[in-house]
């Protein structure tokens, strides 16, 4: 688990600020057990977040997250 401050929403998720140069993804299928269908009803802007690294493409520079609960 890795503390983080969302920096950026969109409409298919959340971008996380982790402290390294890329920010992970929180696809909107892992911000919540349920079903999303408003990523600012499970996160807003600048807030802090405990997320799950679920993945990193280092080729790609992506990095995949899940909100923890």
């Amino acid at each position: 688990l890795v503390p983080g401050i969302v920096n950026n929403i969109t409409n298919f998720g959340c971008f996380v600020d982790i402290g390294i140069k890329e920010s992970g993804l929180i696809h909107i299928s892992n911000l919540s057990d349920t079903f999303v269908k408003d990523v600012n009803e499970h996160v807003s802007l600048h807030q802090q977040v405990i997320v799950k690294v679920l993945d990193v493409d280092v080729p790609r520079k992506r990095i995949q997250l899940a909100l923890h609960k």
